[in-house]
């Protein structure tokens, strides 16, 4: 591959990015109508079909084809990407993380909970995977595996004890006593 190939696919790669990040940089506080999130995720499935991505890129370009197809809510071509990509990279916790959350939402929670226990099999010490792992198992109402899970969490990072008590992912489990003792902060 010659440099200005190379230079041409990162600038491929950056302008699907591009499109990604104009989607969910501020979603959390605007999020986009889906009419404005599928535009953008065409955008960047275009722009990634011209990439030619054989070796090395692979697994970046079936990510980020991944992300495009969860920002637009295909869920299902979201799952084979991302399953796609693991097979090239199955070190990616990242990727874990997202074939999860596919799975969330094609409501498959134990196919969930089981590509976020790969995730912690890579990094048992990431916060963001156990604080996932306890939504799942308490979205399933099972109890103890969610409050370890989330005391696992919460020691990596206090900061997930307020998300917990807020978050909707618990209202199965919120009033039992063990979550209780694990979203209240010790004195």
């Amino acid at each position: 591959m010659s440099n200005q190939d190379r230079i041409r696919r990162q600038q491929r790669f950056r302008e699907a990015e591009g499109y990604l990040d104009l989607a969910t940089c501020l979603s959390d506080r605007w999020p986009l109508d889906l009419a404005s999130r599928l535009r953008l995720g065409r955008r960047a499935v275009r722009t990634l079909d011209q990439l030619d991505t054989e070796g090395r890129g692979r697994p970046r370009a079936q990510c980020l084809r991944g992300q495009a197809f969860l920002l637009m809510e295909k869920y299902g071509e979201a799952i084979r990407c991302f399953r796609q990509a693991a097979l090239c990279d199955d070190e990616n916790v990242h990727i874990w993380l997202a074939l999860g959350a596919c799975y969330r939402k094609t409501d498959r929670l134990d196919l969930a909970i089981q590509a976020l226990e790969q995730a912690a099999a890579i990094d048992y010490c990431n916060a963001a995977v156990q604080y996932k792992l306890a939504c799942y198992w308490s979205l399933l109402g099972k109890v103890e595996p969610a409050v370890r899970h989330l005391g696992r969490a919460i020691d990596q990072d206090g900061r997930f004890r307020e998300r917990a008590f807020n978050d909707a992912d618990f209202d199965l489990v919120r009033r039992d006593p063990l979550f209780l003792a694990a979203t209240t902060a010790s004195v």
